[in-house]
């Protein structure tokens, strides 16, 4: 994807249509930039889930995703400008910044965004059980 072009990457453009993602916004995580920063990056790295997909595209900077394995091991997923990531609803997860502390990330959802963090353990919810059904399904 073309990061310095984000507006009209036609790459983006499709993305976005074929998957339905209607709405998007821009966050930038820098202690400069967002308000009451050290208590987000903490938030952030806290392990938890969503009940929806959570979509995001590298627009500049770097950063961690941290996600569980299906030994429940984790895994580091570096994020660099251009890049996108999808990580599926019930899926444990983290985010950190790297050592340049800044990262403008692109947030996308399907329909209204639900923000909604639940920390581990957060095992009851359906969106939990699909994806362990799923983990199941691909071992």
């Amino acid at each position: 994807l073309d990061a310095d072009n984000y507006e009209t990457d036609p790459c983006l453009k499709e993305i976005r249509r074929a998957e339905n993602y209607s709405w998007m916004d821009i966050v930038t995580i820098h202690k400069d930039k967002l308000p009451n920063y050290e208590e987000k990056i903490k938030t952030f790295y806290e392990e938890h889930l969503h009940l929806d997909d959570e979509i995001r595209y590298i627009l500049e900077g770097s950063g961690y995703f941290d996600v569980r394995d299906k030994d429940d091991k984790w895994i580091r997923i570096s994020m660099e400008k251009g890049d996108m990531i999808t990580l599926p609803a019930g899926i444990y997860h983290r985010f950190t910044l790297d050592e340049n502390n800044y990262v403008k990330a692109m947030r996308l959802f399907v329909g209204e965004p639900v923000w909604t963090a639940y920390n581990r353990p957060a095992d009851d919810f359906p969106a939990r059980k699909q994806y362990m059904k799923f983990l199941a399904d691909e071992a």
